[in-house]
């Protein structure tokens, strides 16, 4: 079941926002929580930060991207596998980005791979809402942006929202949780900075060529956006209008 619906006449408890670069940030997303007025407790476990015991001063939480694994070793990642336990048991908004949605889907009991063909999703892909995602948010965007070499399987108990071709499993919800494998956070200044500083990703098997980028941007973008809008509506348990 979706979260409880939240009332607009009430003050409304802060989103805790999980990062794992030193300069990363929320984004778009955060820049839509921000719209429906939400502030952002942003902590990042991998340079020290504590997360809550209980999410009883939050509203939900996000946790975004990274360049490691969810199969890592590190402790943080470890650390942070485990706490989803949290907001999951307490039947809050849980949202995981690229390595979130590989950290919920290891925490539900579900396998975190490679391609076997080393393929990766570097740029823009297809995806394809099921019946169920499309009963959530419509329509949903023909491509979606992606930055990763690993996906996951469709843990157990869990409800696929939206496929893909070479990463199958592109969407999935278990209890209050959500996972995304794509990235509806990215700006054009973070595609920016992940195809110059990421730049040899882009010769990996499967992936797009800078260019196809910021092309493909200017013609999937505009439903993208429209579809976070309405997907954080859905998450976040909001009526509008």
């Amino acid at each position: 079941m979706p979260p409880a619906v939240i009332a607009d006449n009430i003050m409304r408890l802060p989103i805790l926002i999980v990062l794992h670069q030193e300069n990363s940030t929320p984004g778009r997303v955060g820049h839509a929580l921000r719209e429906r007025g939400y502030t952002l407790d942003i902590r990042k476990p991998r340079f020290g930060d504590l997360l809550p015991e209980t999410m009883a001063g939050h509203a939900g939480a996000i946790v975004f991207g990274g360049p490691m694994s969810a199969n890592g070793a590190e402790d943080f990642v470890r650390r942070e596998i485990d706490w989803m336990a949290v907001p999951l048991s307490e039947n809050k908004p849980l949202l995981g980005i690229c390595l979130g949605a590989q950290m919920l889907a290891q925490h539900v009991g579900a396998r975190v791979y490679r391609h076997a063909d080393g393929h990766v999703e570097i740029g823009y892909y297809p995806v394809r809402p099921t019946e169920i995602g499309l009963s959530m948010c419509d329509p949903w965007p023909e491509q979606v942006y992606q930055w990763h070499r690993e996906g996951f399987d469709l843990p157990a108990g869990a409800e696929l929202l939206a496929e893909g071709d070479s990463f199958p499993v592109q969407a999935f919800r278990y209890g209050s949780g959500y996972a995304l494998q794509f990235h509806p956070d990215v700006t054009h200044a973070t595609i920016c900075r992940w195809t110059t500083r990421g730049h040899e990703r882009m010769l990996l098997p499967n992936a797009k060529p800078r260019a196809a980028h910021f092309a493909d941007r200017a013609v999937y973008d505009p439903a993208g956006r429209a579809w976070l809008a309405a997907f954080l509506n859905h998450w976040l348990g909001l009526k509008i209008g």
